[in-house]
């Protein structure tokens, strides 16, 4: 049983957010009344997931969390001699994914590992699934890490990436910044907390633009990219190798 998220409800010294024990407490809450749209995020992509899978290969679940997109992904996959490997760097998160998985049984074996994405090996690859993860990873660090997975990636597989994204210029920033608050104050959350969380939150997660995504996965050779969803400044896309 997870609780209500009220990690920002009291006046606090802000320090830079990170997914520790306190937050995997309350991170479903948390993350279905701050992502507009999550559960269809996350069932979309277990779909997606299904129909680009292909026998014999691995699908990837790069900032695994709690596990909700590697369950959603095998439920989806019929493919033979699939295997998905979910890697967090979040040791909290990592024990309670593998406590989810025991609770549904699957013939998908999951390897649930701790460790750092920028040192993961990408290999026999169909899909790779980043749900709102790239924009934890240093930007100067996020070509390096999408060209490994390009590599990784069999002819065919895709990249199925979900970001928050900033505007392409401040009024259009500001807009989609104000419609998630309104968002975010319908879900039940104060002033104080839309405040601290926007505080704790700001140094550990710099956001691109739609444009600066597309255009980083074509230089690496993506031959199509679409976006799929979007609901202000939450997105999802799929790339194809």
């Amino acid at each position: 049983m997870t609780g209500k998220d009220s990690i920002y409800a009291t006046e606090q010294e802000v320090r830079d957010f990170t997914f520790d024990a306190n937050v995997v407490e309350v991170f479903p809450d948390m993350i279905q009344r701050s992502v507009p749209g999550y559960a269809t995020i996350v069932s979309t992509m277990g779909k997606l997931a299904g129909q680009y899978a292909q026998s014999n290969s691995n699908l990837y679940d790069l900032g695994c969390s709690l596990g909700a997109v590697t369950l959603s992904m095998r439920r989806n996959i019929d493919k033979e001699n699939c295997r998905i490997i979910a890697v967090d760097n979040s040791l909290p998160m990592v024990e309670r994914c593998q406590m989810h998985l025991k609770g549904f049984k699957s013939d998908v074996p999951v390897d649930v590992q701790l460790g750092d994405i920028n040192e993961l090996a990408i290999d026999n690859a169909s899909v790779v699934a980043m749900n709102f993860t790239l924009q934890f990873i240093p930007q100067d660090q996020r070509a390096t890490v999408l060209k490994k997975i390009y590599q990784g990636l069999k002819p065919g597989g895709v990249l199925l990436l979900s970001e928050k994204i900033k505007g392409e210029n401040d009024i259009k920033d500001n807009l989609l910044i104000d419609l998630h608050h309104d968002f975010k104050r319908h879900n039940g959350y104060s002033e104080l907390e839309i405040s601290q969380k926007r505080t704790a939150i700001e140094n550990v997660m710099r956001t691109d633009s739609l444009s600066a995504h597309r255009n980083r996965l074509e230089e690496i050779g993506f031959t199509h990219t679409q976006v799929w969803y979007q609901c202000f400044n939450f997105c999802s896309m799929i790339a194809i190798k």
